[in-house]
């Protein structure tokens, strides 16, 4: 039998070698050795699960774990050292000016995002964990094409990773078994792996830890792999056990049936759970896609944190975390301030400032933004209401009585599917895959943050609005033909430069939300096309 080991596919350059060093790809071989079937299994049963859902059996608060989420006695291990406060926490991706500009932002926590902000090609891949290991030891600057020289300051957040999804693959590296079969690597894995072995000991010494937040997870299970991970790679590098903070994402709408249980299964490690409410958004409607006209969703400007269902899922995750004592963080409000436009950028300050009061008198202990000029904002919010506490776990929400029912029901009072939400869908995702395309994960588009999350639900309500015989707000029905009409207007509309990918975005569109059938995730098959076959296109350097 041969020994088991991790390939790499990709050429060298840049920091590659700094990165993938000998002990660091040993490190991520153990991590596959010990997890890659357990991650398939889990794999396995989301595809199980959804054909359940799609047969018509609604998502349930499960019976076999009533035991857990009606004993009250068990809690999660809390924060870790300089994760006390966490009132105000930036997002982006790590490529080196972006890094910088958080760690300068003035917020509690940087959510370092290796996910839906990040368009991993291989470049991004490596620079951004370089960034990370750089930032860490606080040997980090940047020299734009101008001149501008960015450099760290003196006080800086602390620092959570966030890595892909159990469903990406790392097509740049292969992991051969033991009987020599080979695959391509975990994402996952190899975001947590490179992270954690590169910068675990590294945080302890400057007094914080190995933090990560968790994407979309769909169910204690994979929590519990999740903390299977975590309890053997501390083993692996002699770190005390519980040494690793996480913080789940609640983006998927099975995981709202089992935040008890998520945490119960990761309570060594667990320091809270998160409301992502853009992929929460984008779940509903990939799980509902089949499901018939009742379960679809209006134009997604009018699916607002105030309706109905979203209301049922943010309360329902404050209560159950303040019952653990885990803290309860908020999503991201998408709207950014332009300061070249002061109209924009007022819009922006009311619309984050409400968010951010709503989520601060809901109980949320922290939430996130999206641009350094929303700090001051949203800490503000929260001030008021925390005054000099670092949480709200003492408000336990024993107000909150949230059924199955309440978190499956979509209606929304007005809502309506018009042409303008047609039409803004396809212009988002057609400009947003392009931007992913050239490496881009994190884009402004029309004064809005725009992610793969916020990507995703524009190209699935097209889907499920074509598949389903929806018909607009002006009497027509949303026909492949109409959207197709629509997506061949806004393709001429695009500035065209030299190097860009919009022939290929408006392909990629065309098959993932045009399509007779439904990928799961649309940068699945961008990702192997175009990031990974392709590689004589070049990317934007980390």
């Amino acid at each position: 039998m041969s020994i088991s080991s991790i390939e790499v596919l990709a050429d060298s350059g840049g920091r590659q070698s700094d990165i993938l060093t000998p002990e660091a790809l040993d490190f991520l071989t153990k991590l596959h050795d010990k997890f890659a079937a357990g991650r398939q299994e889990r794999l396995h049963d989301r595809r199980v699960r959804f054909t359940r859902i799609d047969n018509g059996h609604d998502p349930e608060f499960l019976p076999e774990t009533a035991a857990i989420r009606g004993n009250g006695e068990w809690r999660v291990a809390g924060p870790g050292p300089g994760l006390e406060h966490r009132r105000v926490e930036i997002t982006g991706p790590t490529d080196r000016k972006m890094t910088i500009n958080a760690l300068n932002s003035g917020a509690d926590v940087w959510l370092a995002d290796g996910e839906d902000a990040l368009s991993p090609t291989w470049a991004n891949v490596i620079g951004g964990q370089a960034n990370l290991y750089d930032a860490i030891r606080r040997q980090i600057d940047f020299t734009s094409a101008d001149g501008k020289e960015y450099r760290l300051g003196a006080k800086t957040p602390t620092i959570v990773f966030r890595p892909r999804g159990w469903h990406l693959p790392e097509k740049h590296l292969a992991y051969v078994n033991r009987a020599g079969n080979s695959s391509p690597a975990s994402g996952s894995l190899v975001d947590f792996g490179l992270y954690f072995f590169h910068n675990a000991t590294k945080l302890i010494e400057t007094g914080t830890g190995p933090y990560f937040y968790l994407p979309k997870i769909e169910n204690h299970l994979e929590a519990r792999l999740w903390d299977d991970v975590f309890a053997f790679a501390e083993n692996q590098l002699g770190i005390a056990h519980g040494t690793i903070r996480a913080t789940v994402l609640i983006e998927t709408i099975t995981a709202a049936f089992e935040m008890d249980e998520i945490l119960y299964e990761m309570r060594d490690h667990c320091a809270g759970l998160n409301a992502g409410r853009w992929d929460y958004i984008f779940s509903i409607i990939k799980n509902f896609r089949d499901r018939g006209r009742s379960w679809m969703l209006p134009d997604r400007a009018q699916i607002t944190m105030t309706v109905p269902f979203m209301r049922a899922y943010t309360e329902l995750l404050v209560a159950t975390c303040h019952k653990r004592g885990a803290y309860a963080i908020g999503g991201m409000s998408a709207f950014i301030p332009n300061r070249h436009d002061p109209e924009v950028t007022e819009r922006a300050l009311q619309q984050v400032t409400a968010d951010k009061h709503r989520e601060a008198g809901d109980g949320f202990d922290g939430t996130w933004v999206a641009h350094p000029d929303l700090v001051p904002v949203a800490r503000a919010e929260f001030d008021a209401v925390l005054g000099d506490k670092p949480n709200q776990l003492d408000r336990l929400r024993e107000d909150v009585h949230v059924e199955a029912s309440d978190l499956l029901d979509l209606r929304i009072e007005g809502g309506r599917i018009t042409e303008a939400g047609i039409r803004s869908n396809v212009s988002v995702a057609l400009r947003y895959i392009e931007s992913w395309l050239r490496g881009v994960g994190a884009a402004a588009i029309d004064n809005l943050m725009e992610d793969a999350a916020t990507a995703e639900i524009s190209r699935s309500q097209l889907w499920q609005w074509i598949h389903q015989g929806a018909i607009a707000d002006d009497g027509r029905p949303v026909l492949a033909e109409r959207v197709e009409w629509i997506l061949e207007r806004e393709f001429e509309k695009q500035p065209r430069t030299p190097g860009d990918r919009f022939d290929d975005a408006a392909d990629v569109l065309r098959e993932v939300a045009l399509g007779q059938d439904y990928p799961s995730f649309l940068t699945v098959p961008a990702y192997t096309r175009y990031l990974v076959e392709a590689e004589t296109h070049t990317a934007v350097p980390a």
